[in-house]
């Protein structure tokens, strides 16, 4: 029998496709980390802002790195528990208007914050729902909140 012409048993088919499942992840995650950083137009803020508002942005593109590309059944925001699928389509729709809002928000934030990250990460999640009616908010009491 030459082994040329042998068929491929099916723990050789298991191992090439154990490889095969190595490597997309790692495509699919480089395209997802593109992605994010095209929302959040993170080159243009390395380029033009200050080193405090860059370490600012690059921790949060690297949280959403994390929450987008770790594939999970839930992810705990707030202590609830929500679908992968869910926080991960918010998360991809995130802009860099968002990653501002946040940082103002966290800036403005007096109170002791005893886990960062997972603050982080619901500030980030909660930021394109809240976004618009705080800025509504702040011009209304800008406008008419003066005693």
């Amino acid at each position: 029998i030459n082994p040329i012409y042998q068929s491929k048993t099916d723990d050789e088919l298991d191992t090439q496709d154990r490889l095969i499942d190595e490597i997309d992840p790692i495509d699919e995650t480089d395209t997802y980390m593109q992605i994010i950083k095209n929302n959040i137009q993170y080159d243009y803020h390395m380029q033009h802002d200050n080193s405090e508002l860059k370490e600012l942005i690059d921790e949060l593109y690297n949280v959403i790195c994390e929450v987008v590309c770790v594939k999970r059944k839930s992810i705990k925001i707030s202590g609830v528990d929500y679908p992968f699928n869910l926080v991960k389509a918010k998360f991809l729709k995130l802009n860099d208007s968002h990653l501002l809002y946040v940082i103002e928000c966290m800036q403005r934030t007096t109170t002791e914050i005893g886990n960062i990250k997972a603050y982080m990460i619901t500030a980030l999640y909660n930021a394109s729902s809240t976004m618009s009616h705080f800025y509504q908010q702040q011009a209304q009491h800008d406008l008419y909140g003066i005693p």
